[in-house]
């Protein structure tokens, strides 16, 4: 006997392998299971459209719910992802479908729920598995009791989603294919040139190998220093560092150095000599070390006279860290710099958390999105999944960024303190031309966050897509921004980032992740010390997000442009952001084993042009082409909907609704314009047809005016022909009729007499264009002729030239004196036409 429906349910979906049906209820916990049938067959995977290239499916379970929207369908776990393929529609759902590599834990969880049936006291179970995912989402598969299907997924997914090598990853499975990745270095060294104002040069692997890509200008110049990374190994190939400063000098100061990351230059304005540099902590320790080479190397960075004048530029020292968390470094090796040791020089500490609090906070936020979303992975603590329409008390399509409404999470101040730190970073190098060295304690983390946030705010540039890229590559890639164990993939050494598992629980899920070591194949829940995984660049991309909001006419890219970009990242297809560091990669061979992000994503824009989601309609080159130098008032975040609330709450995650208008009315306006373009194309043919019909119509008008000619000729000719024959003393008459008449008339006969002449059709029948023959009646006149005694005589009298009268006839041998014994009637014989003279002035008469 079923169970009773609890209040709030949703109408019975039909399961197509193996299900009866699936009574989904308000929450996970409430979901009712009818009678379900052993699945006898599975799936055919060889024709599956939606799977990616080099990508195969490894294990699968059938009749499974996402619980997030009670919907049911079969869960496929492959090479690549995670794909949730819904029963109904047979499509991918892509809430249920997240890549292996950015799910950060899942877990299996057994939830007892009382019987609602009055004739039974038992309690029964639902076996579910949580998946956590990197991108911001928690969802929550059901599966059928007694099928051993969760097992099978958990298996696949503990083998696939913790590679041992980093070749076991899709992205060396799959290859290049068609998004063949070109060197890095290249790209690196352009950006140098760039900097230097030397942008005229293109470089090659063929400069690279030869070592001729060591360029300077007056204040910097390209350093080789590093090409075989025996100076840092976390840093590039290729170094730019003051001119003034030799290379034995740079190799002595990297001793003073964590990790050896020497302070070099990021980026540097050619014309008021302002930089922005980086490095990681000095060691100063607790005895306070000095070192002079690193003193001369920092003092380089501002060594330029300001516009030429005796003074010397100001030197910013900014330190990411909180003041205590310096100090309390110190204690171990590191610290922070004293500006009596640096000329000139003044010490700033920004405040902005480690990496260890930012994953906490991010959890905490992650948690708190989903408990309130629409699509929440619990449903009985959703308010929006119960008709709310508001969120957290306050409309987000017009939510200020209020700390309150997000719970103590904490990510919107950790957020603010980054955009400010960039902000007060790109004053001090645009306003007052002075040089900023940036670090924290390595300098790949906090650094690369404010650096590059600085630099998208001084140089217009890097907000063009080209830019953004060159900017990434340099400040993340190149200044090795370990990705691998802040994505939390294996590494060149082979360790990689331990999932969180419970093989199995009771009760309600986590609140917040658990923590692992990145260096051990054991769990570690009880320390976070050891656990590298943190959303330090998904941090950063917020940020760019925010700057997006405040100056929509800045960036040439658009908020979509982003989160796909983002997500790109995280599920770790490409091998852009795959390991460490450039020498890692460059080991591992990644260039030419897996494909490229960025030409991935620049083919999806080729598709539609400028029409496309990653450009930014608002975008104008004239409006920002200087710095950005926000207010403090204006660095206040606020959620970033097209990330944030995708997955929690969709409908609030749609663009603005001006942007969306705009968008909608750029496809509009891209399908009119496309419809233009064949409207021309095909007025274009229809003008070409219609020449051919003009060229066609001049003929035919040429060919009538020949005609015409002719026939005039013809009739004329016909007219000679007539003058001819009556100068003979004929009358000739032509008519249209089957046969030829000769009409013989004397004036002094009382009667005529008619003779007809047999057709010859060859001699005198013309061909008309109704096929009618054209007969010539011929008539014989005589004038002055005596009258015979019989009608032969007259004719004979009046067609015989040499018969005169009151003679006899001359031609008594002649063919005409034998008619009266041999025809009835008179044969005309036309020979004699032909043989007549017919001279051509006739033709000339008129």
């Amino acid at each position: 006997m079923a169970a009773s429906r609890p209040s709030r349910s949703v109408s019975a979906r039909d399961i197509s392998i193996g299900c009866e049906r699936l009574d989904g209820a308000g929450s996970w916990d409430t979901l009712e299971w009818t009678k379900i049938e052993p699945v006898t067959r599975s799936v055919s995977h060889a024709n599956f459209e939606f799977l990616l290239e080099a990508e195969r499916v490894l294990d699968e379970g059938h009749g499974v719910v996402l619980v997030n929207t009670d919907e049911a369908g079969t869960l496929f776990v492959t090479n690549f992802r995670l794909l949730f393929l819904s029963d109904g529609t047979r499509n991918i759902v892509p809430l249920g479908t997240i890549p292996l590599a950015t799910i950060e834990k899942f877990n299996k969880m057994v939830v007892k729920i009382q019987s609602t049936s009055r004739n039974t006291n038992k309690s029964s179970s639902r076996r579910l598995l949580q998946i956590i995912g990197k991108d911001m989402r928690i969802i929550v598969f059901c599966f059928r009791p007694r099928t051993k299907q969760r097992r099978a997924i958990f298996d696949a997914l503990s083998r696939c989603t913790k590679p041992e090598r980093i070749w076991d990853l899709y992205a060396f499975t799959c290859g290049p294919s068609k998004f063949s990745n070109l060197s890095p270095k290249v790209r690196l060294l352009n950006e140098y040139f760039r900097l230097l104002g030397k942008g005229f040069h293109h470089a090659s692997m063929r400069m690279i190998e030869d070592g001729s890509f060591t360029m300077s200008n007056d204040s910097w110049r390209i350093s080789d220093i590093n090409f075989n990374y025996s100076l840092c190994q976390s840093y590039p190939f290729a170094l730019l560092v003051p001119k003034s400063v030799s290379d034995d000098e740079i190799i002595q100061a990297s001793n003073f150095r964590a990790r050896s990351r020497v302070p070099a230059v990021s980026w540097c304005n050619p014309e008021t000599g302002a930089v922005l540099a980086r490095s990681s902590q000095p060691l100063v320790g607790i005895m306070n070390t000095r070192s002079t080479a690193d003193e001369k190397l920092v003092a380089a960075l501002c060594a330029q006279l300001i516009d030429g004048k005796d003074s010397r530029r100001k030197l910013y020292i900014a330190d990411a860290r909180p003041r205590k968390n310096a100090l309390a470094n110190g204690a171990m090796g590191g610290g922070s710099e004293s500006s009596s040791n640096y000329f000139q020089s003044e010490i700033v500490f920004f405040g902005i958390d480690n990496i260890h609090a930012m994953r906490e906070s991010f959890a905490r936020f992650r948690d708190y999105l989903d408990t309130h979303g629409a699509a929440s992975s619990d449903g009985m603590s959703s308010f929006l999944r119960h008709g709310g329409w508001t969120w957290g008390g306050g409309n987000l399509s017009s939510m200020s960024a209020s700390v309150s409404t997000l719970g103590d999470s904490g990510w919107l101040i950790h957020v603010q303190s980054v955009l400010a730190g960039s902000a007060w970073i790109a004053a001090r190098v645009a306003l007052e031309s002075a040089a900023v060295l940036v670090h924290c304690s390595d300098g790949w983390d906090r650094t690369s966050q404010l650096v590059s946030l600085a630099n998208l705010m001084l140089d217009p540039y890097y907000r063009t897509f080209t830019g953004f890229q060159a900017l990434v590559e340099k400040d993340w890639l190149a200044f090795g921004h370990p990705f691998s164990d802040r994505v939390g993939m294996p590494s060149i050494s082979g360790s990689s980032f331990e999932l969180s598992r419970n093989a199995s629980s009771t009760g309600s899920f986590s609140s917040s992740p658990l923590r692992q070591s990145s260096g051990s194949s054991q769990a570690s829940n009880s320390s976070h010390a050891q656990n590298n995984y943190s959303p330090i660049f998904l941090q950063w991309v917020d940020c760019v997000s925010q700057l997006l909001r405040i100056y929509p006419f800045a960036f040439e890219f658009s908020s979509n442009f982003l989160v796909d970009f983002l997500d790109c990242v995280l599920s770790c297809r490409f091998g852009n952001f795959l390991c460490n560091s450039e020498k890692e990669r460059q080991i591992c061979g990644v260039d030419e084993s897996c494909g490229c992000l960025w030409a991935y994503l620049a083919d999806m824009r080729s598709s539609e042009g400028r029409s496309h989601a990653h450009y930014n309609l608002f975008y104008d080159t004239l409006k920002h082409n200087g710095p950005l130098l926000p207010p403090a008032a204006a660095l206040a975040p606020t959620l970033w909907p097209q990330f944030h609330l995708r997955w929690a709450c969709p409908f609030e995650s749609q663009a603005g609704e001006l942007e969306a208008e705009c968008r909608n009315m750029a496809i509009k306006f891209s399908e009119l314009q496309k419809a233009k373009e064949v409207a021309e194309m095909k007025a274009k043919e229809y003008l070409a047809a219609m020449e051919i019909l003009n060229v066609d119509l001049q003929n035919e008008k040429q060919v009538s005016s020949s005609a015409m000619n002719l026939a005039k000729r013809a009739s004329k000719e016909n007219a000679a022909i007539q003058r001819a024959v009556q100068s003979l003393g004929c009358r000739v008459n032509f008519t249209n009729s089957s046969d030829s008449t000769v009409d013989v008339e004397s004036s002094l006969m009382e009667t005529s007499q008619r003779l007809s002449l047999p057709r010859r059709e060859s001699e005198y029948t013309m061909e008309h264009n109704d096929r009618s023959d054209l007969s010539v009646s011929i008539t014989v006149e005589a004038d002055d002729v005596a009258p015979s005694s019989s009608p032969l005589g007259q004719v004979c009298e009046t067609l015989c030239p040499l018969r005169t009268q009151g003679r006899g006839c001359q031609w008594p041998d002649a063919a005409c004196a034998q008619l009266g014994s041999q025809f009835i009637g008179l044969k005309a014989n036309f020979d004699a036409f032909d043989r007549l003279s017919i001279y051509d002035r006739y033709f000339k008469s008129e």
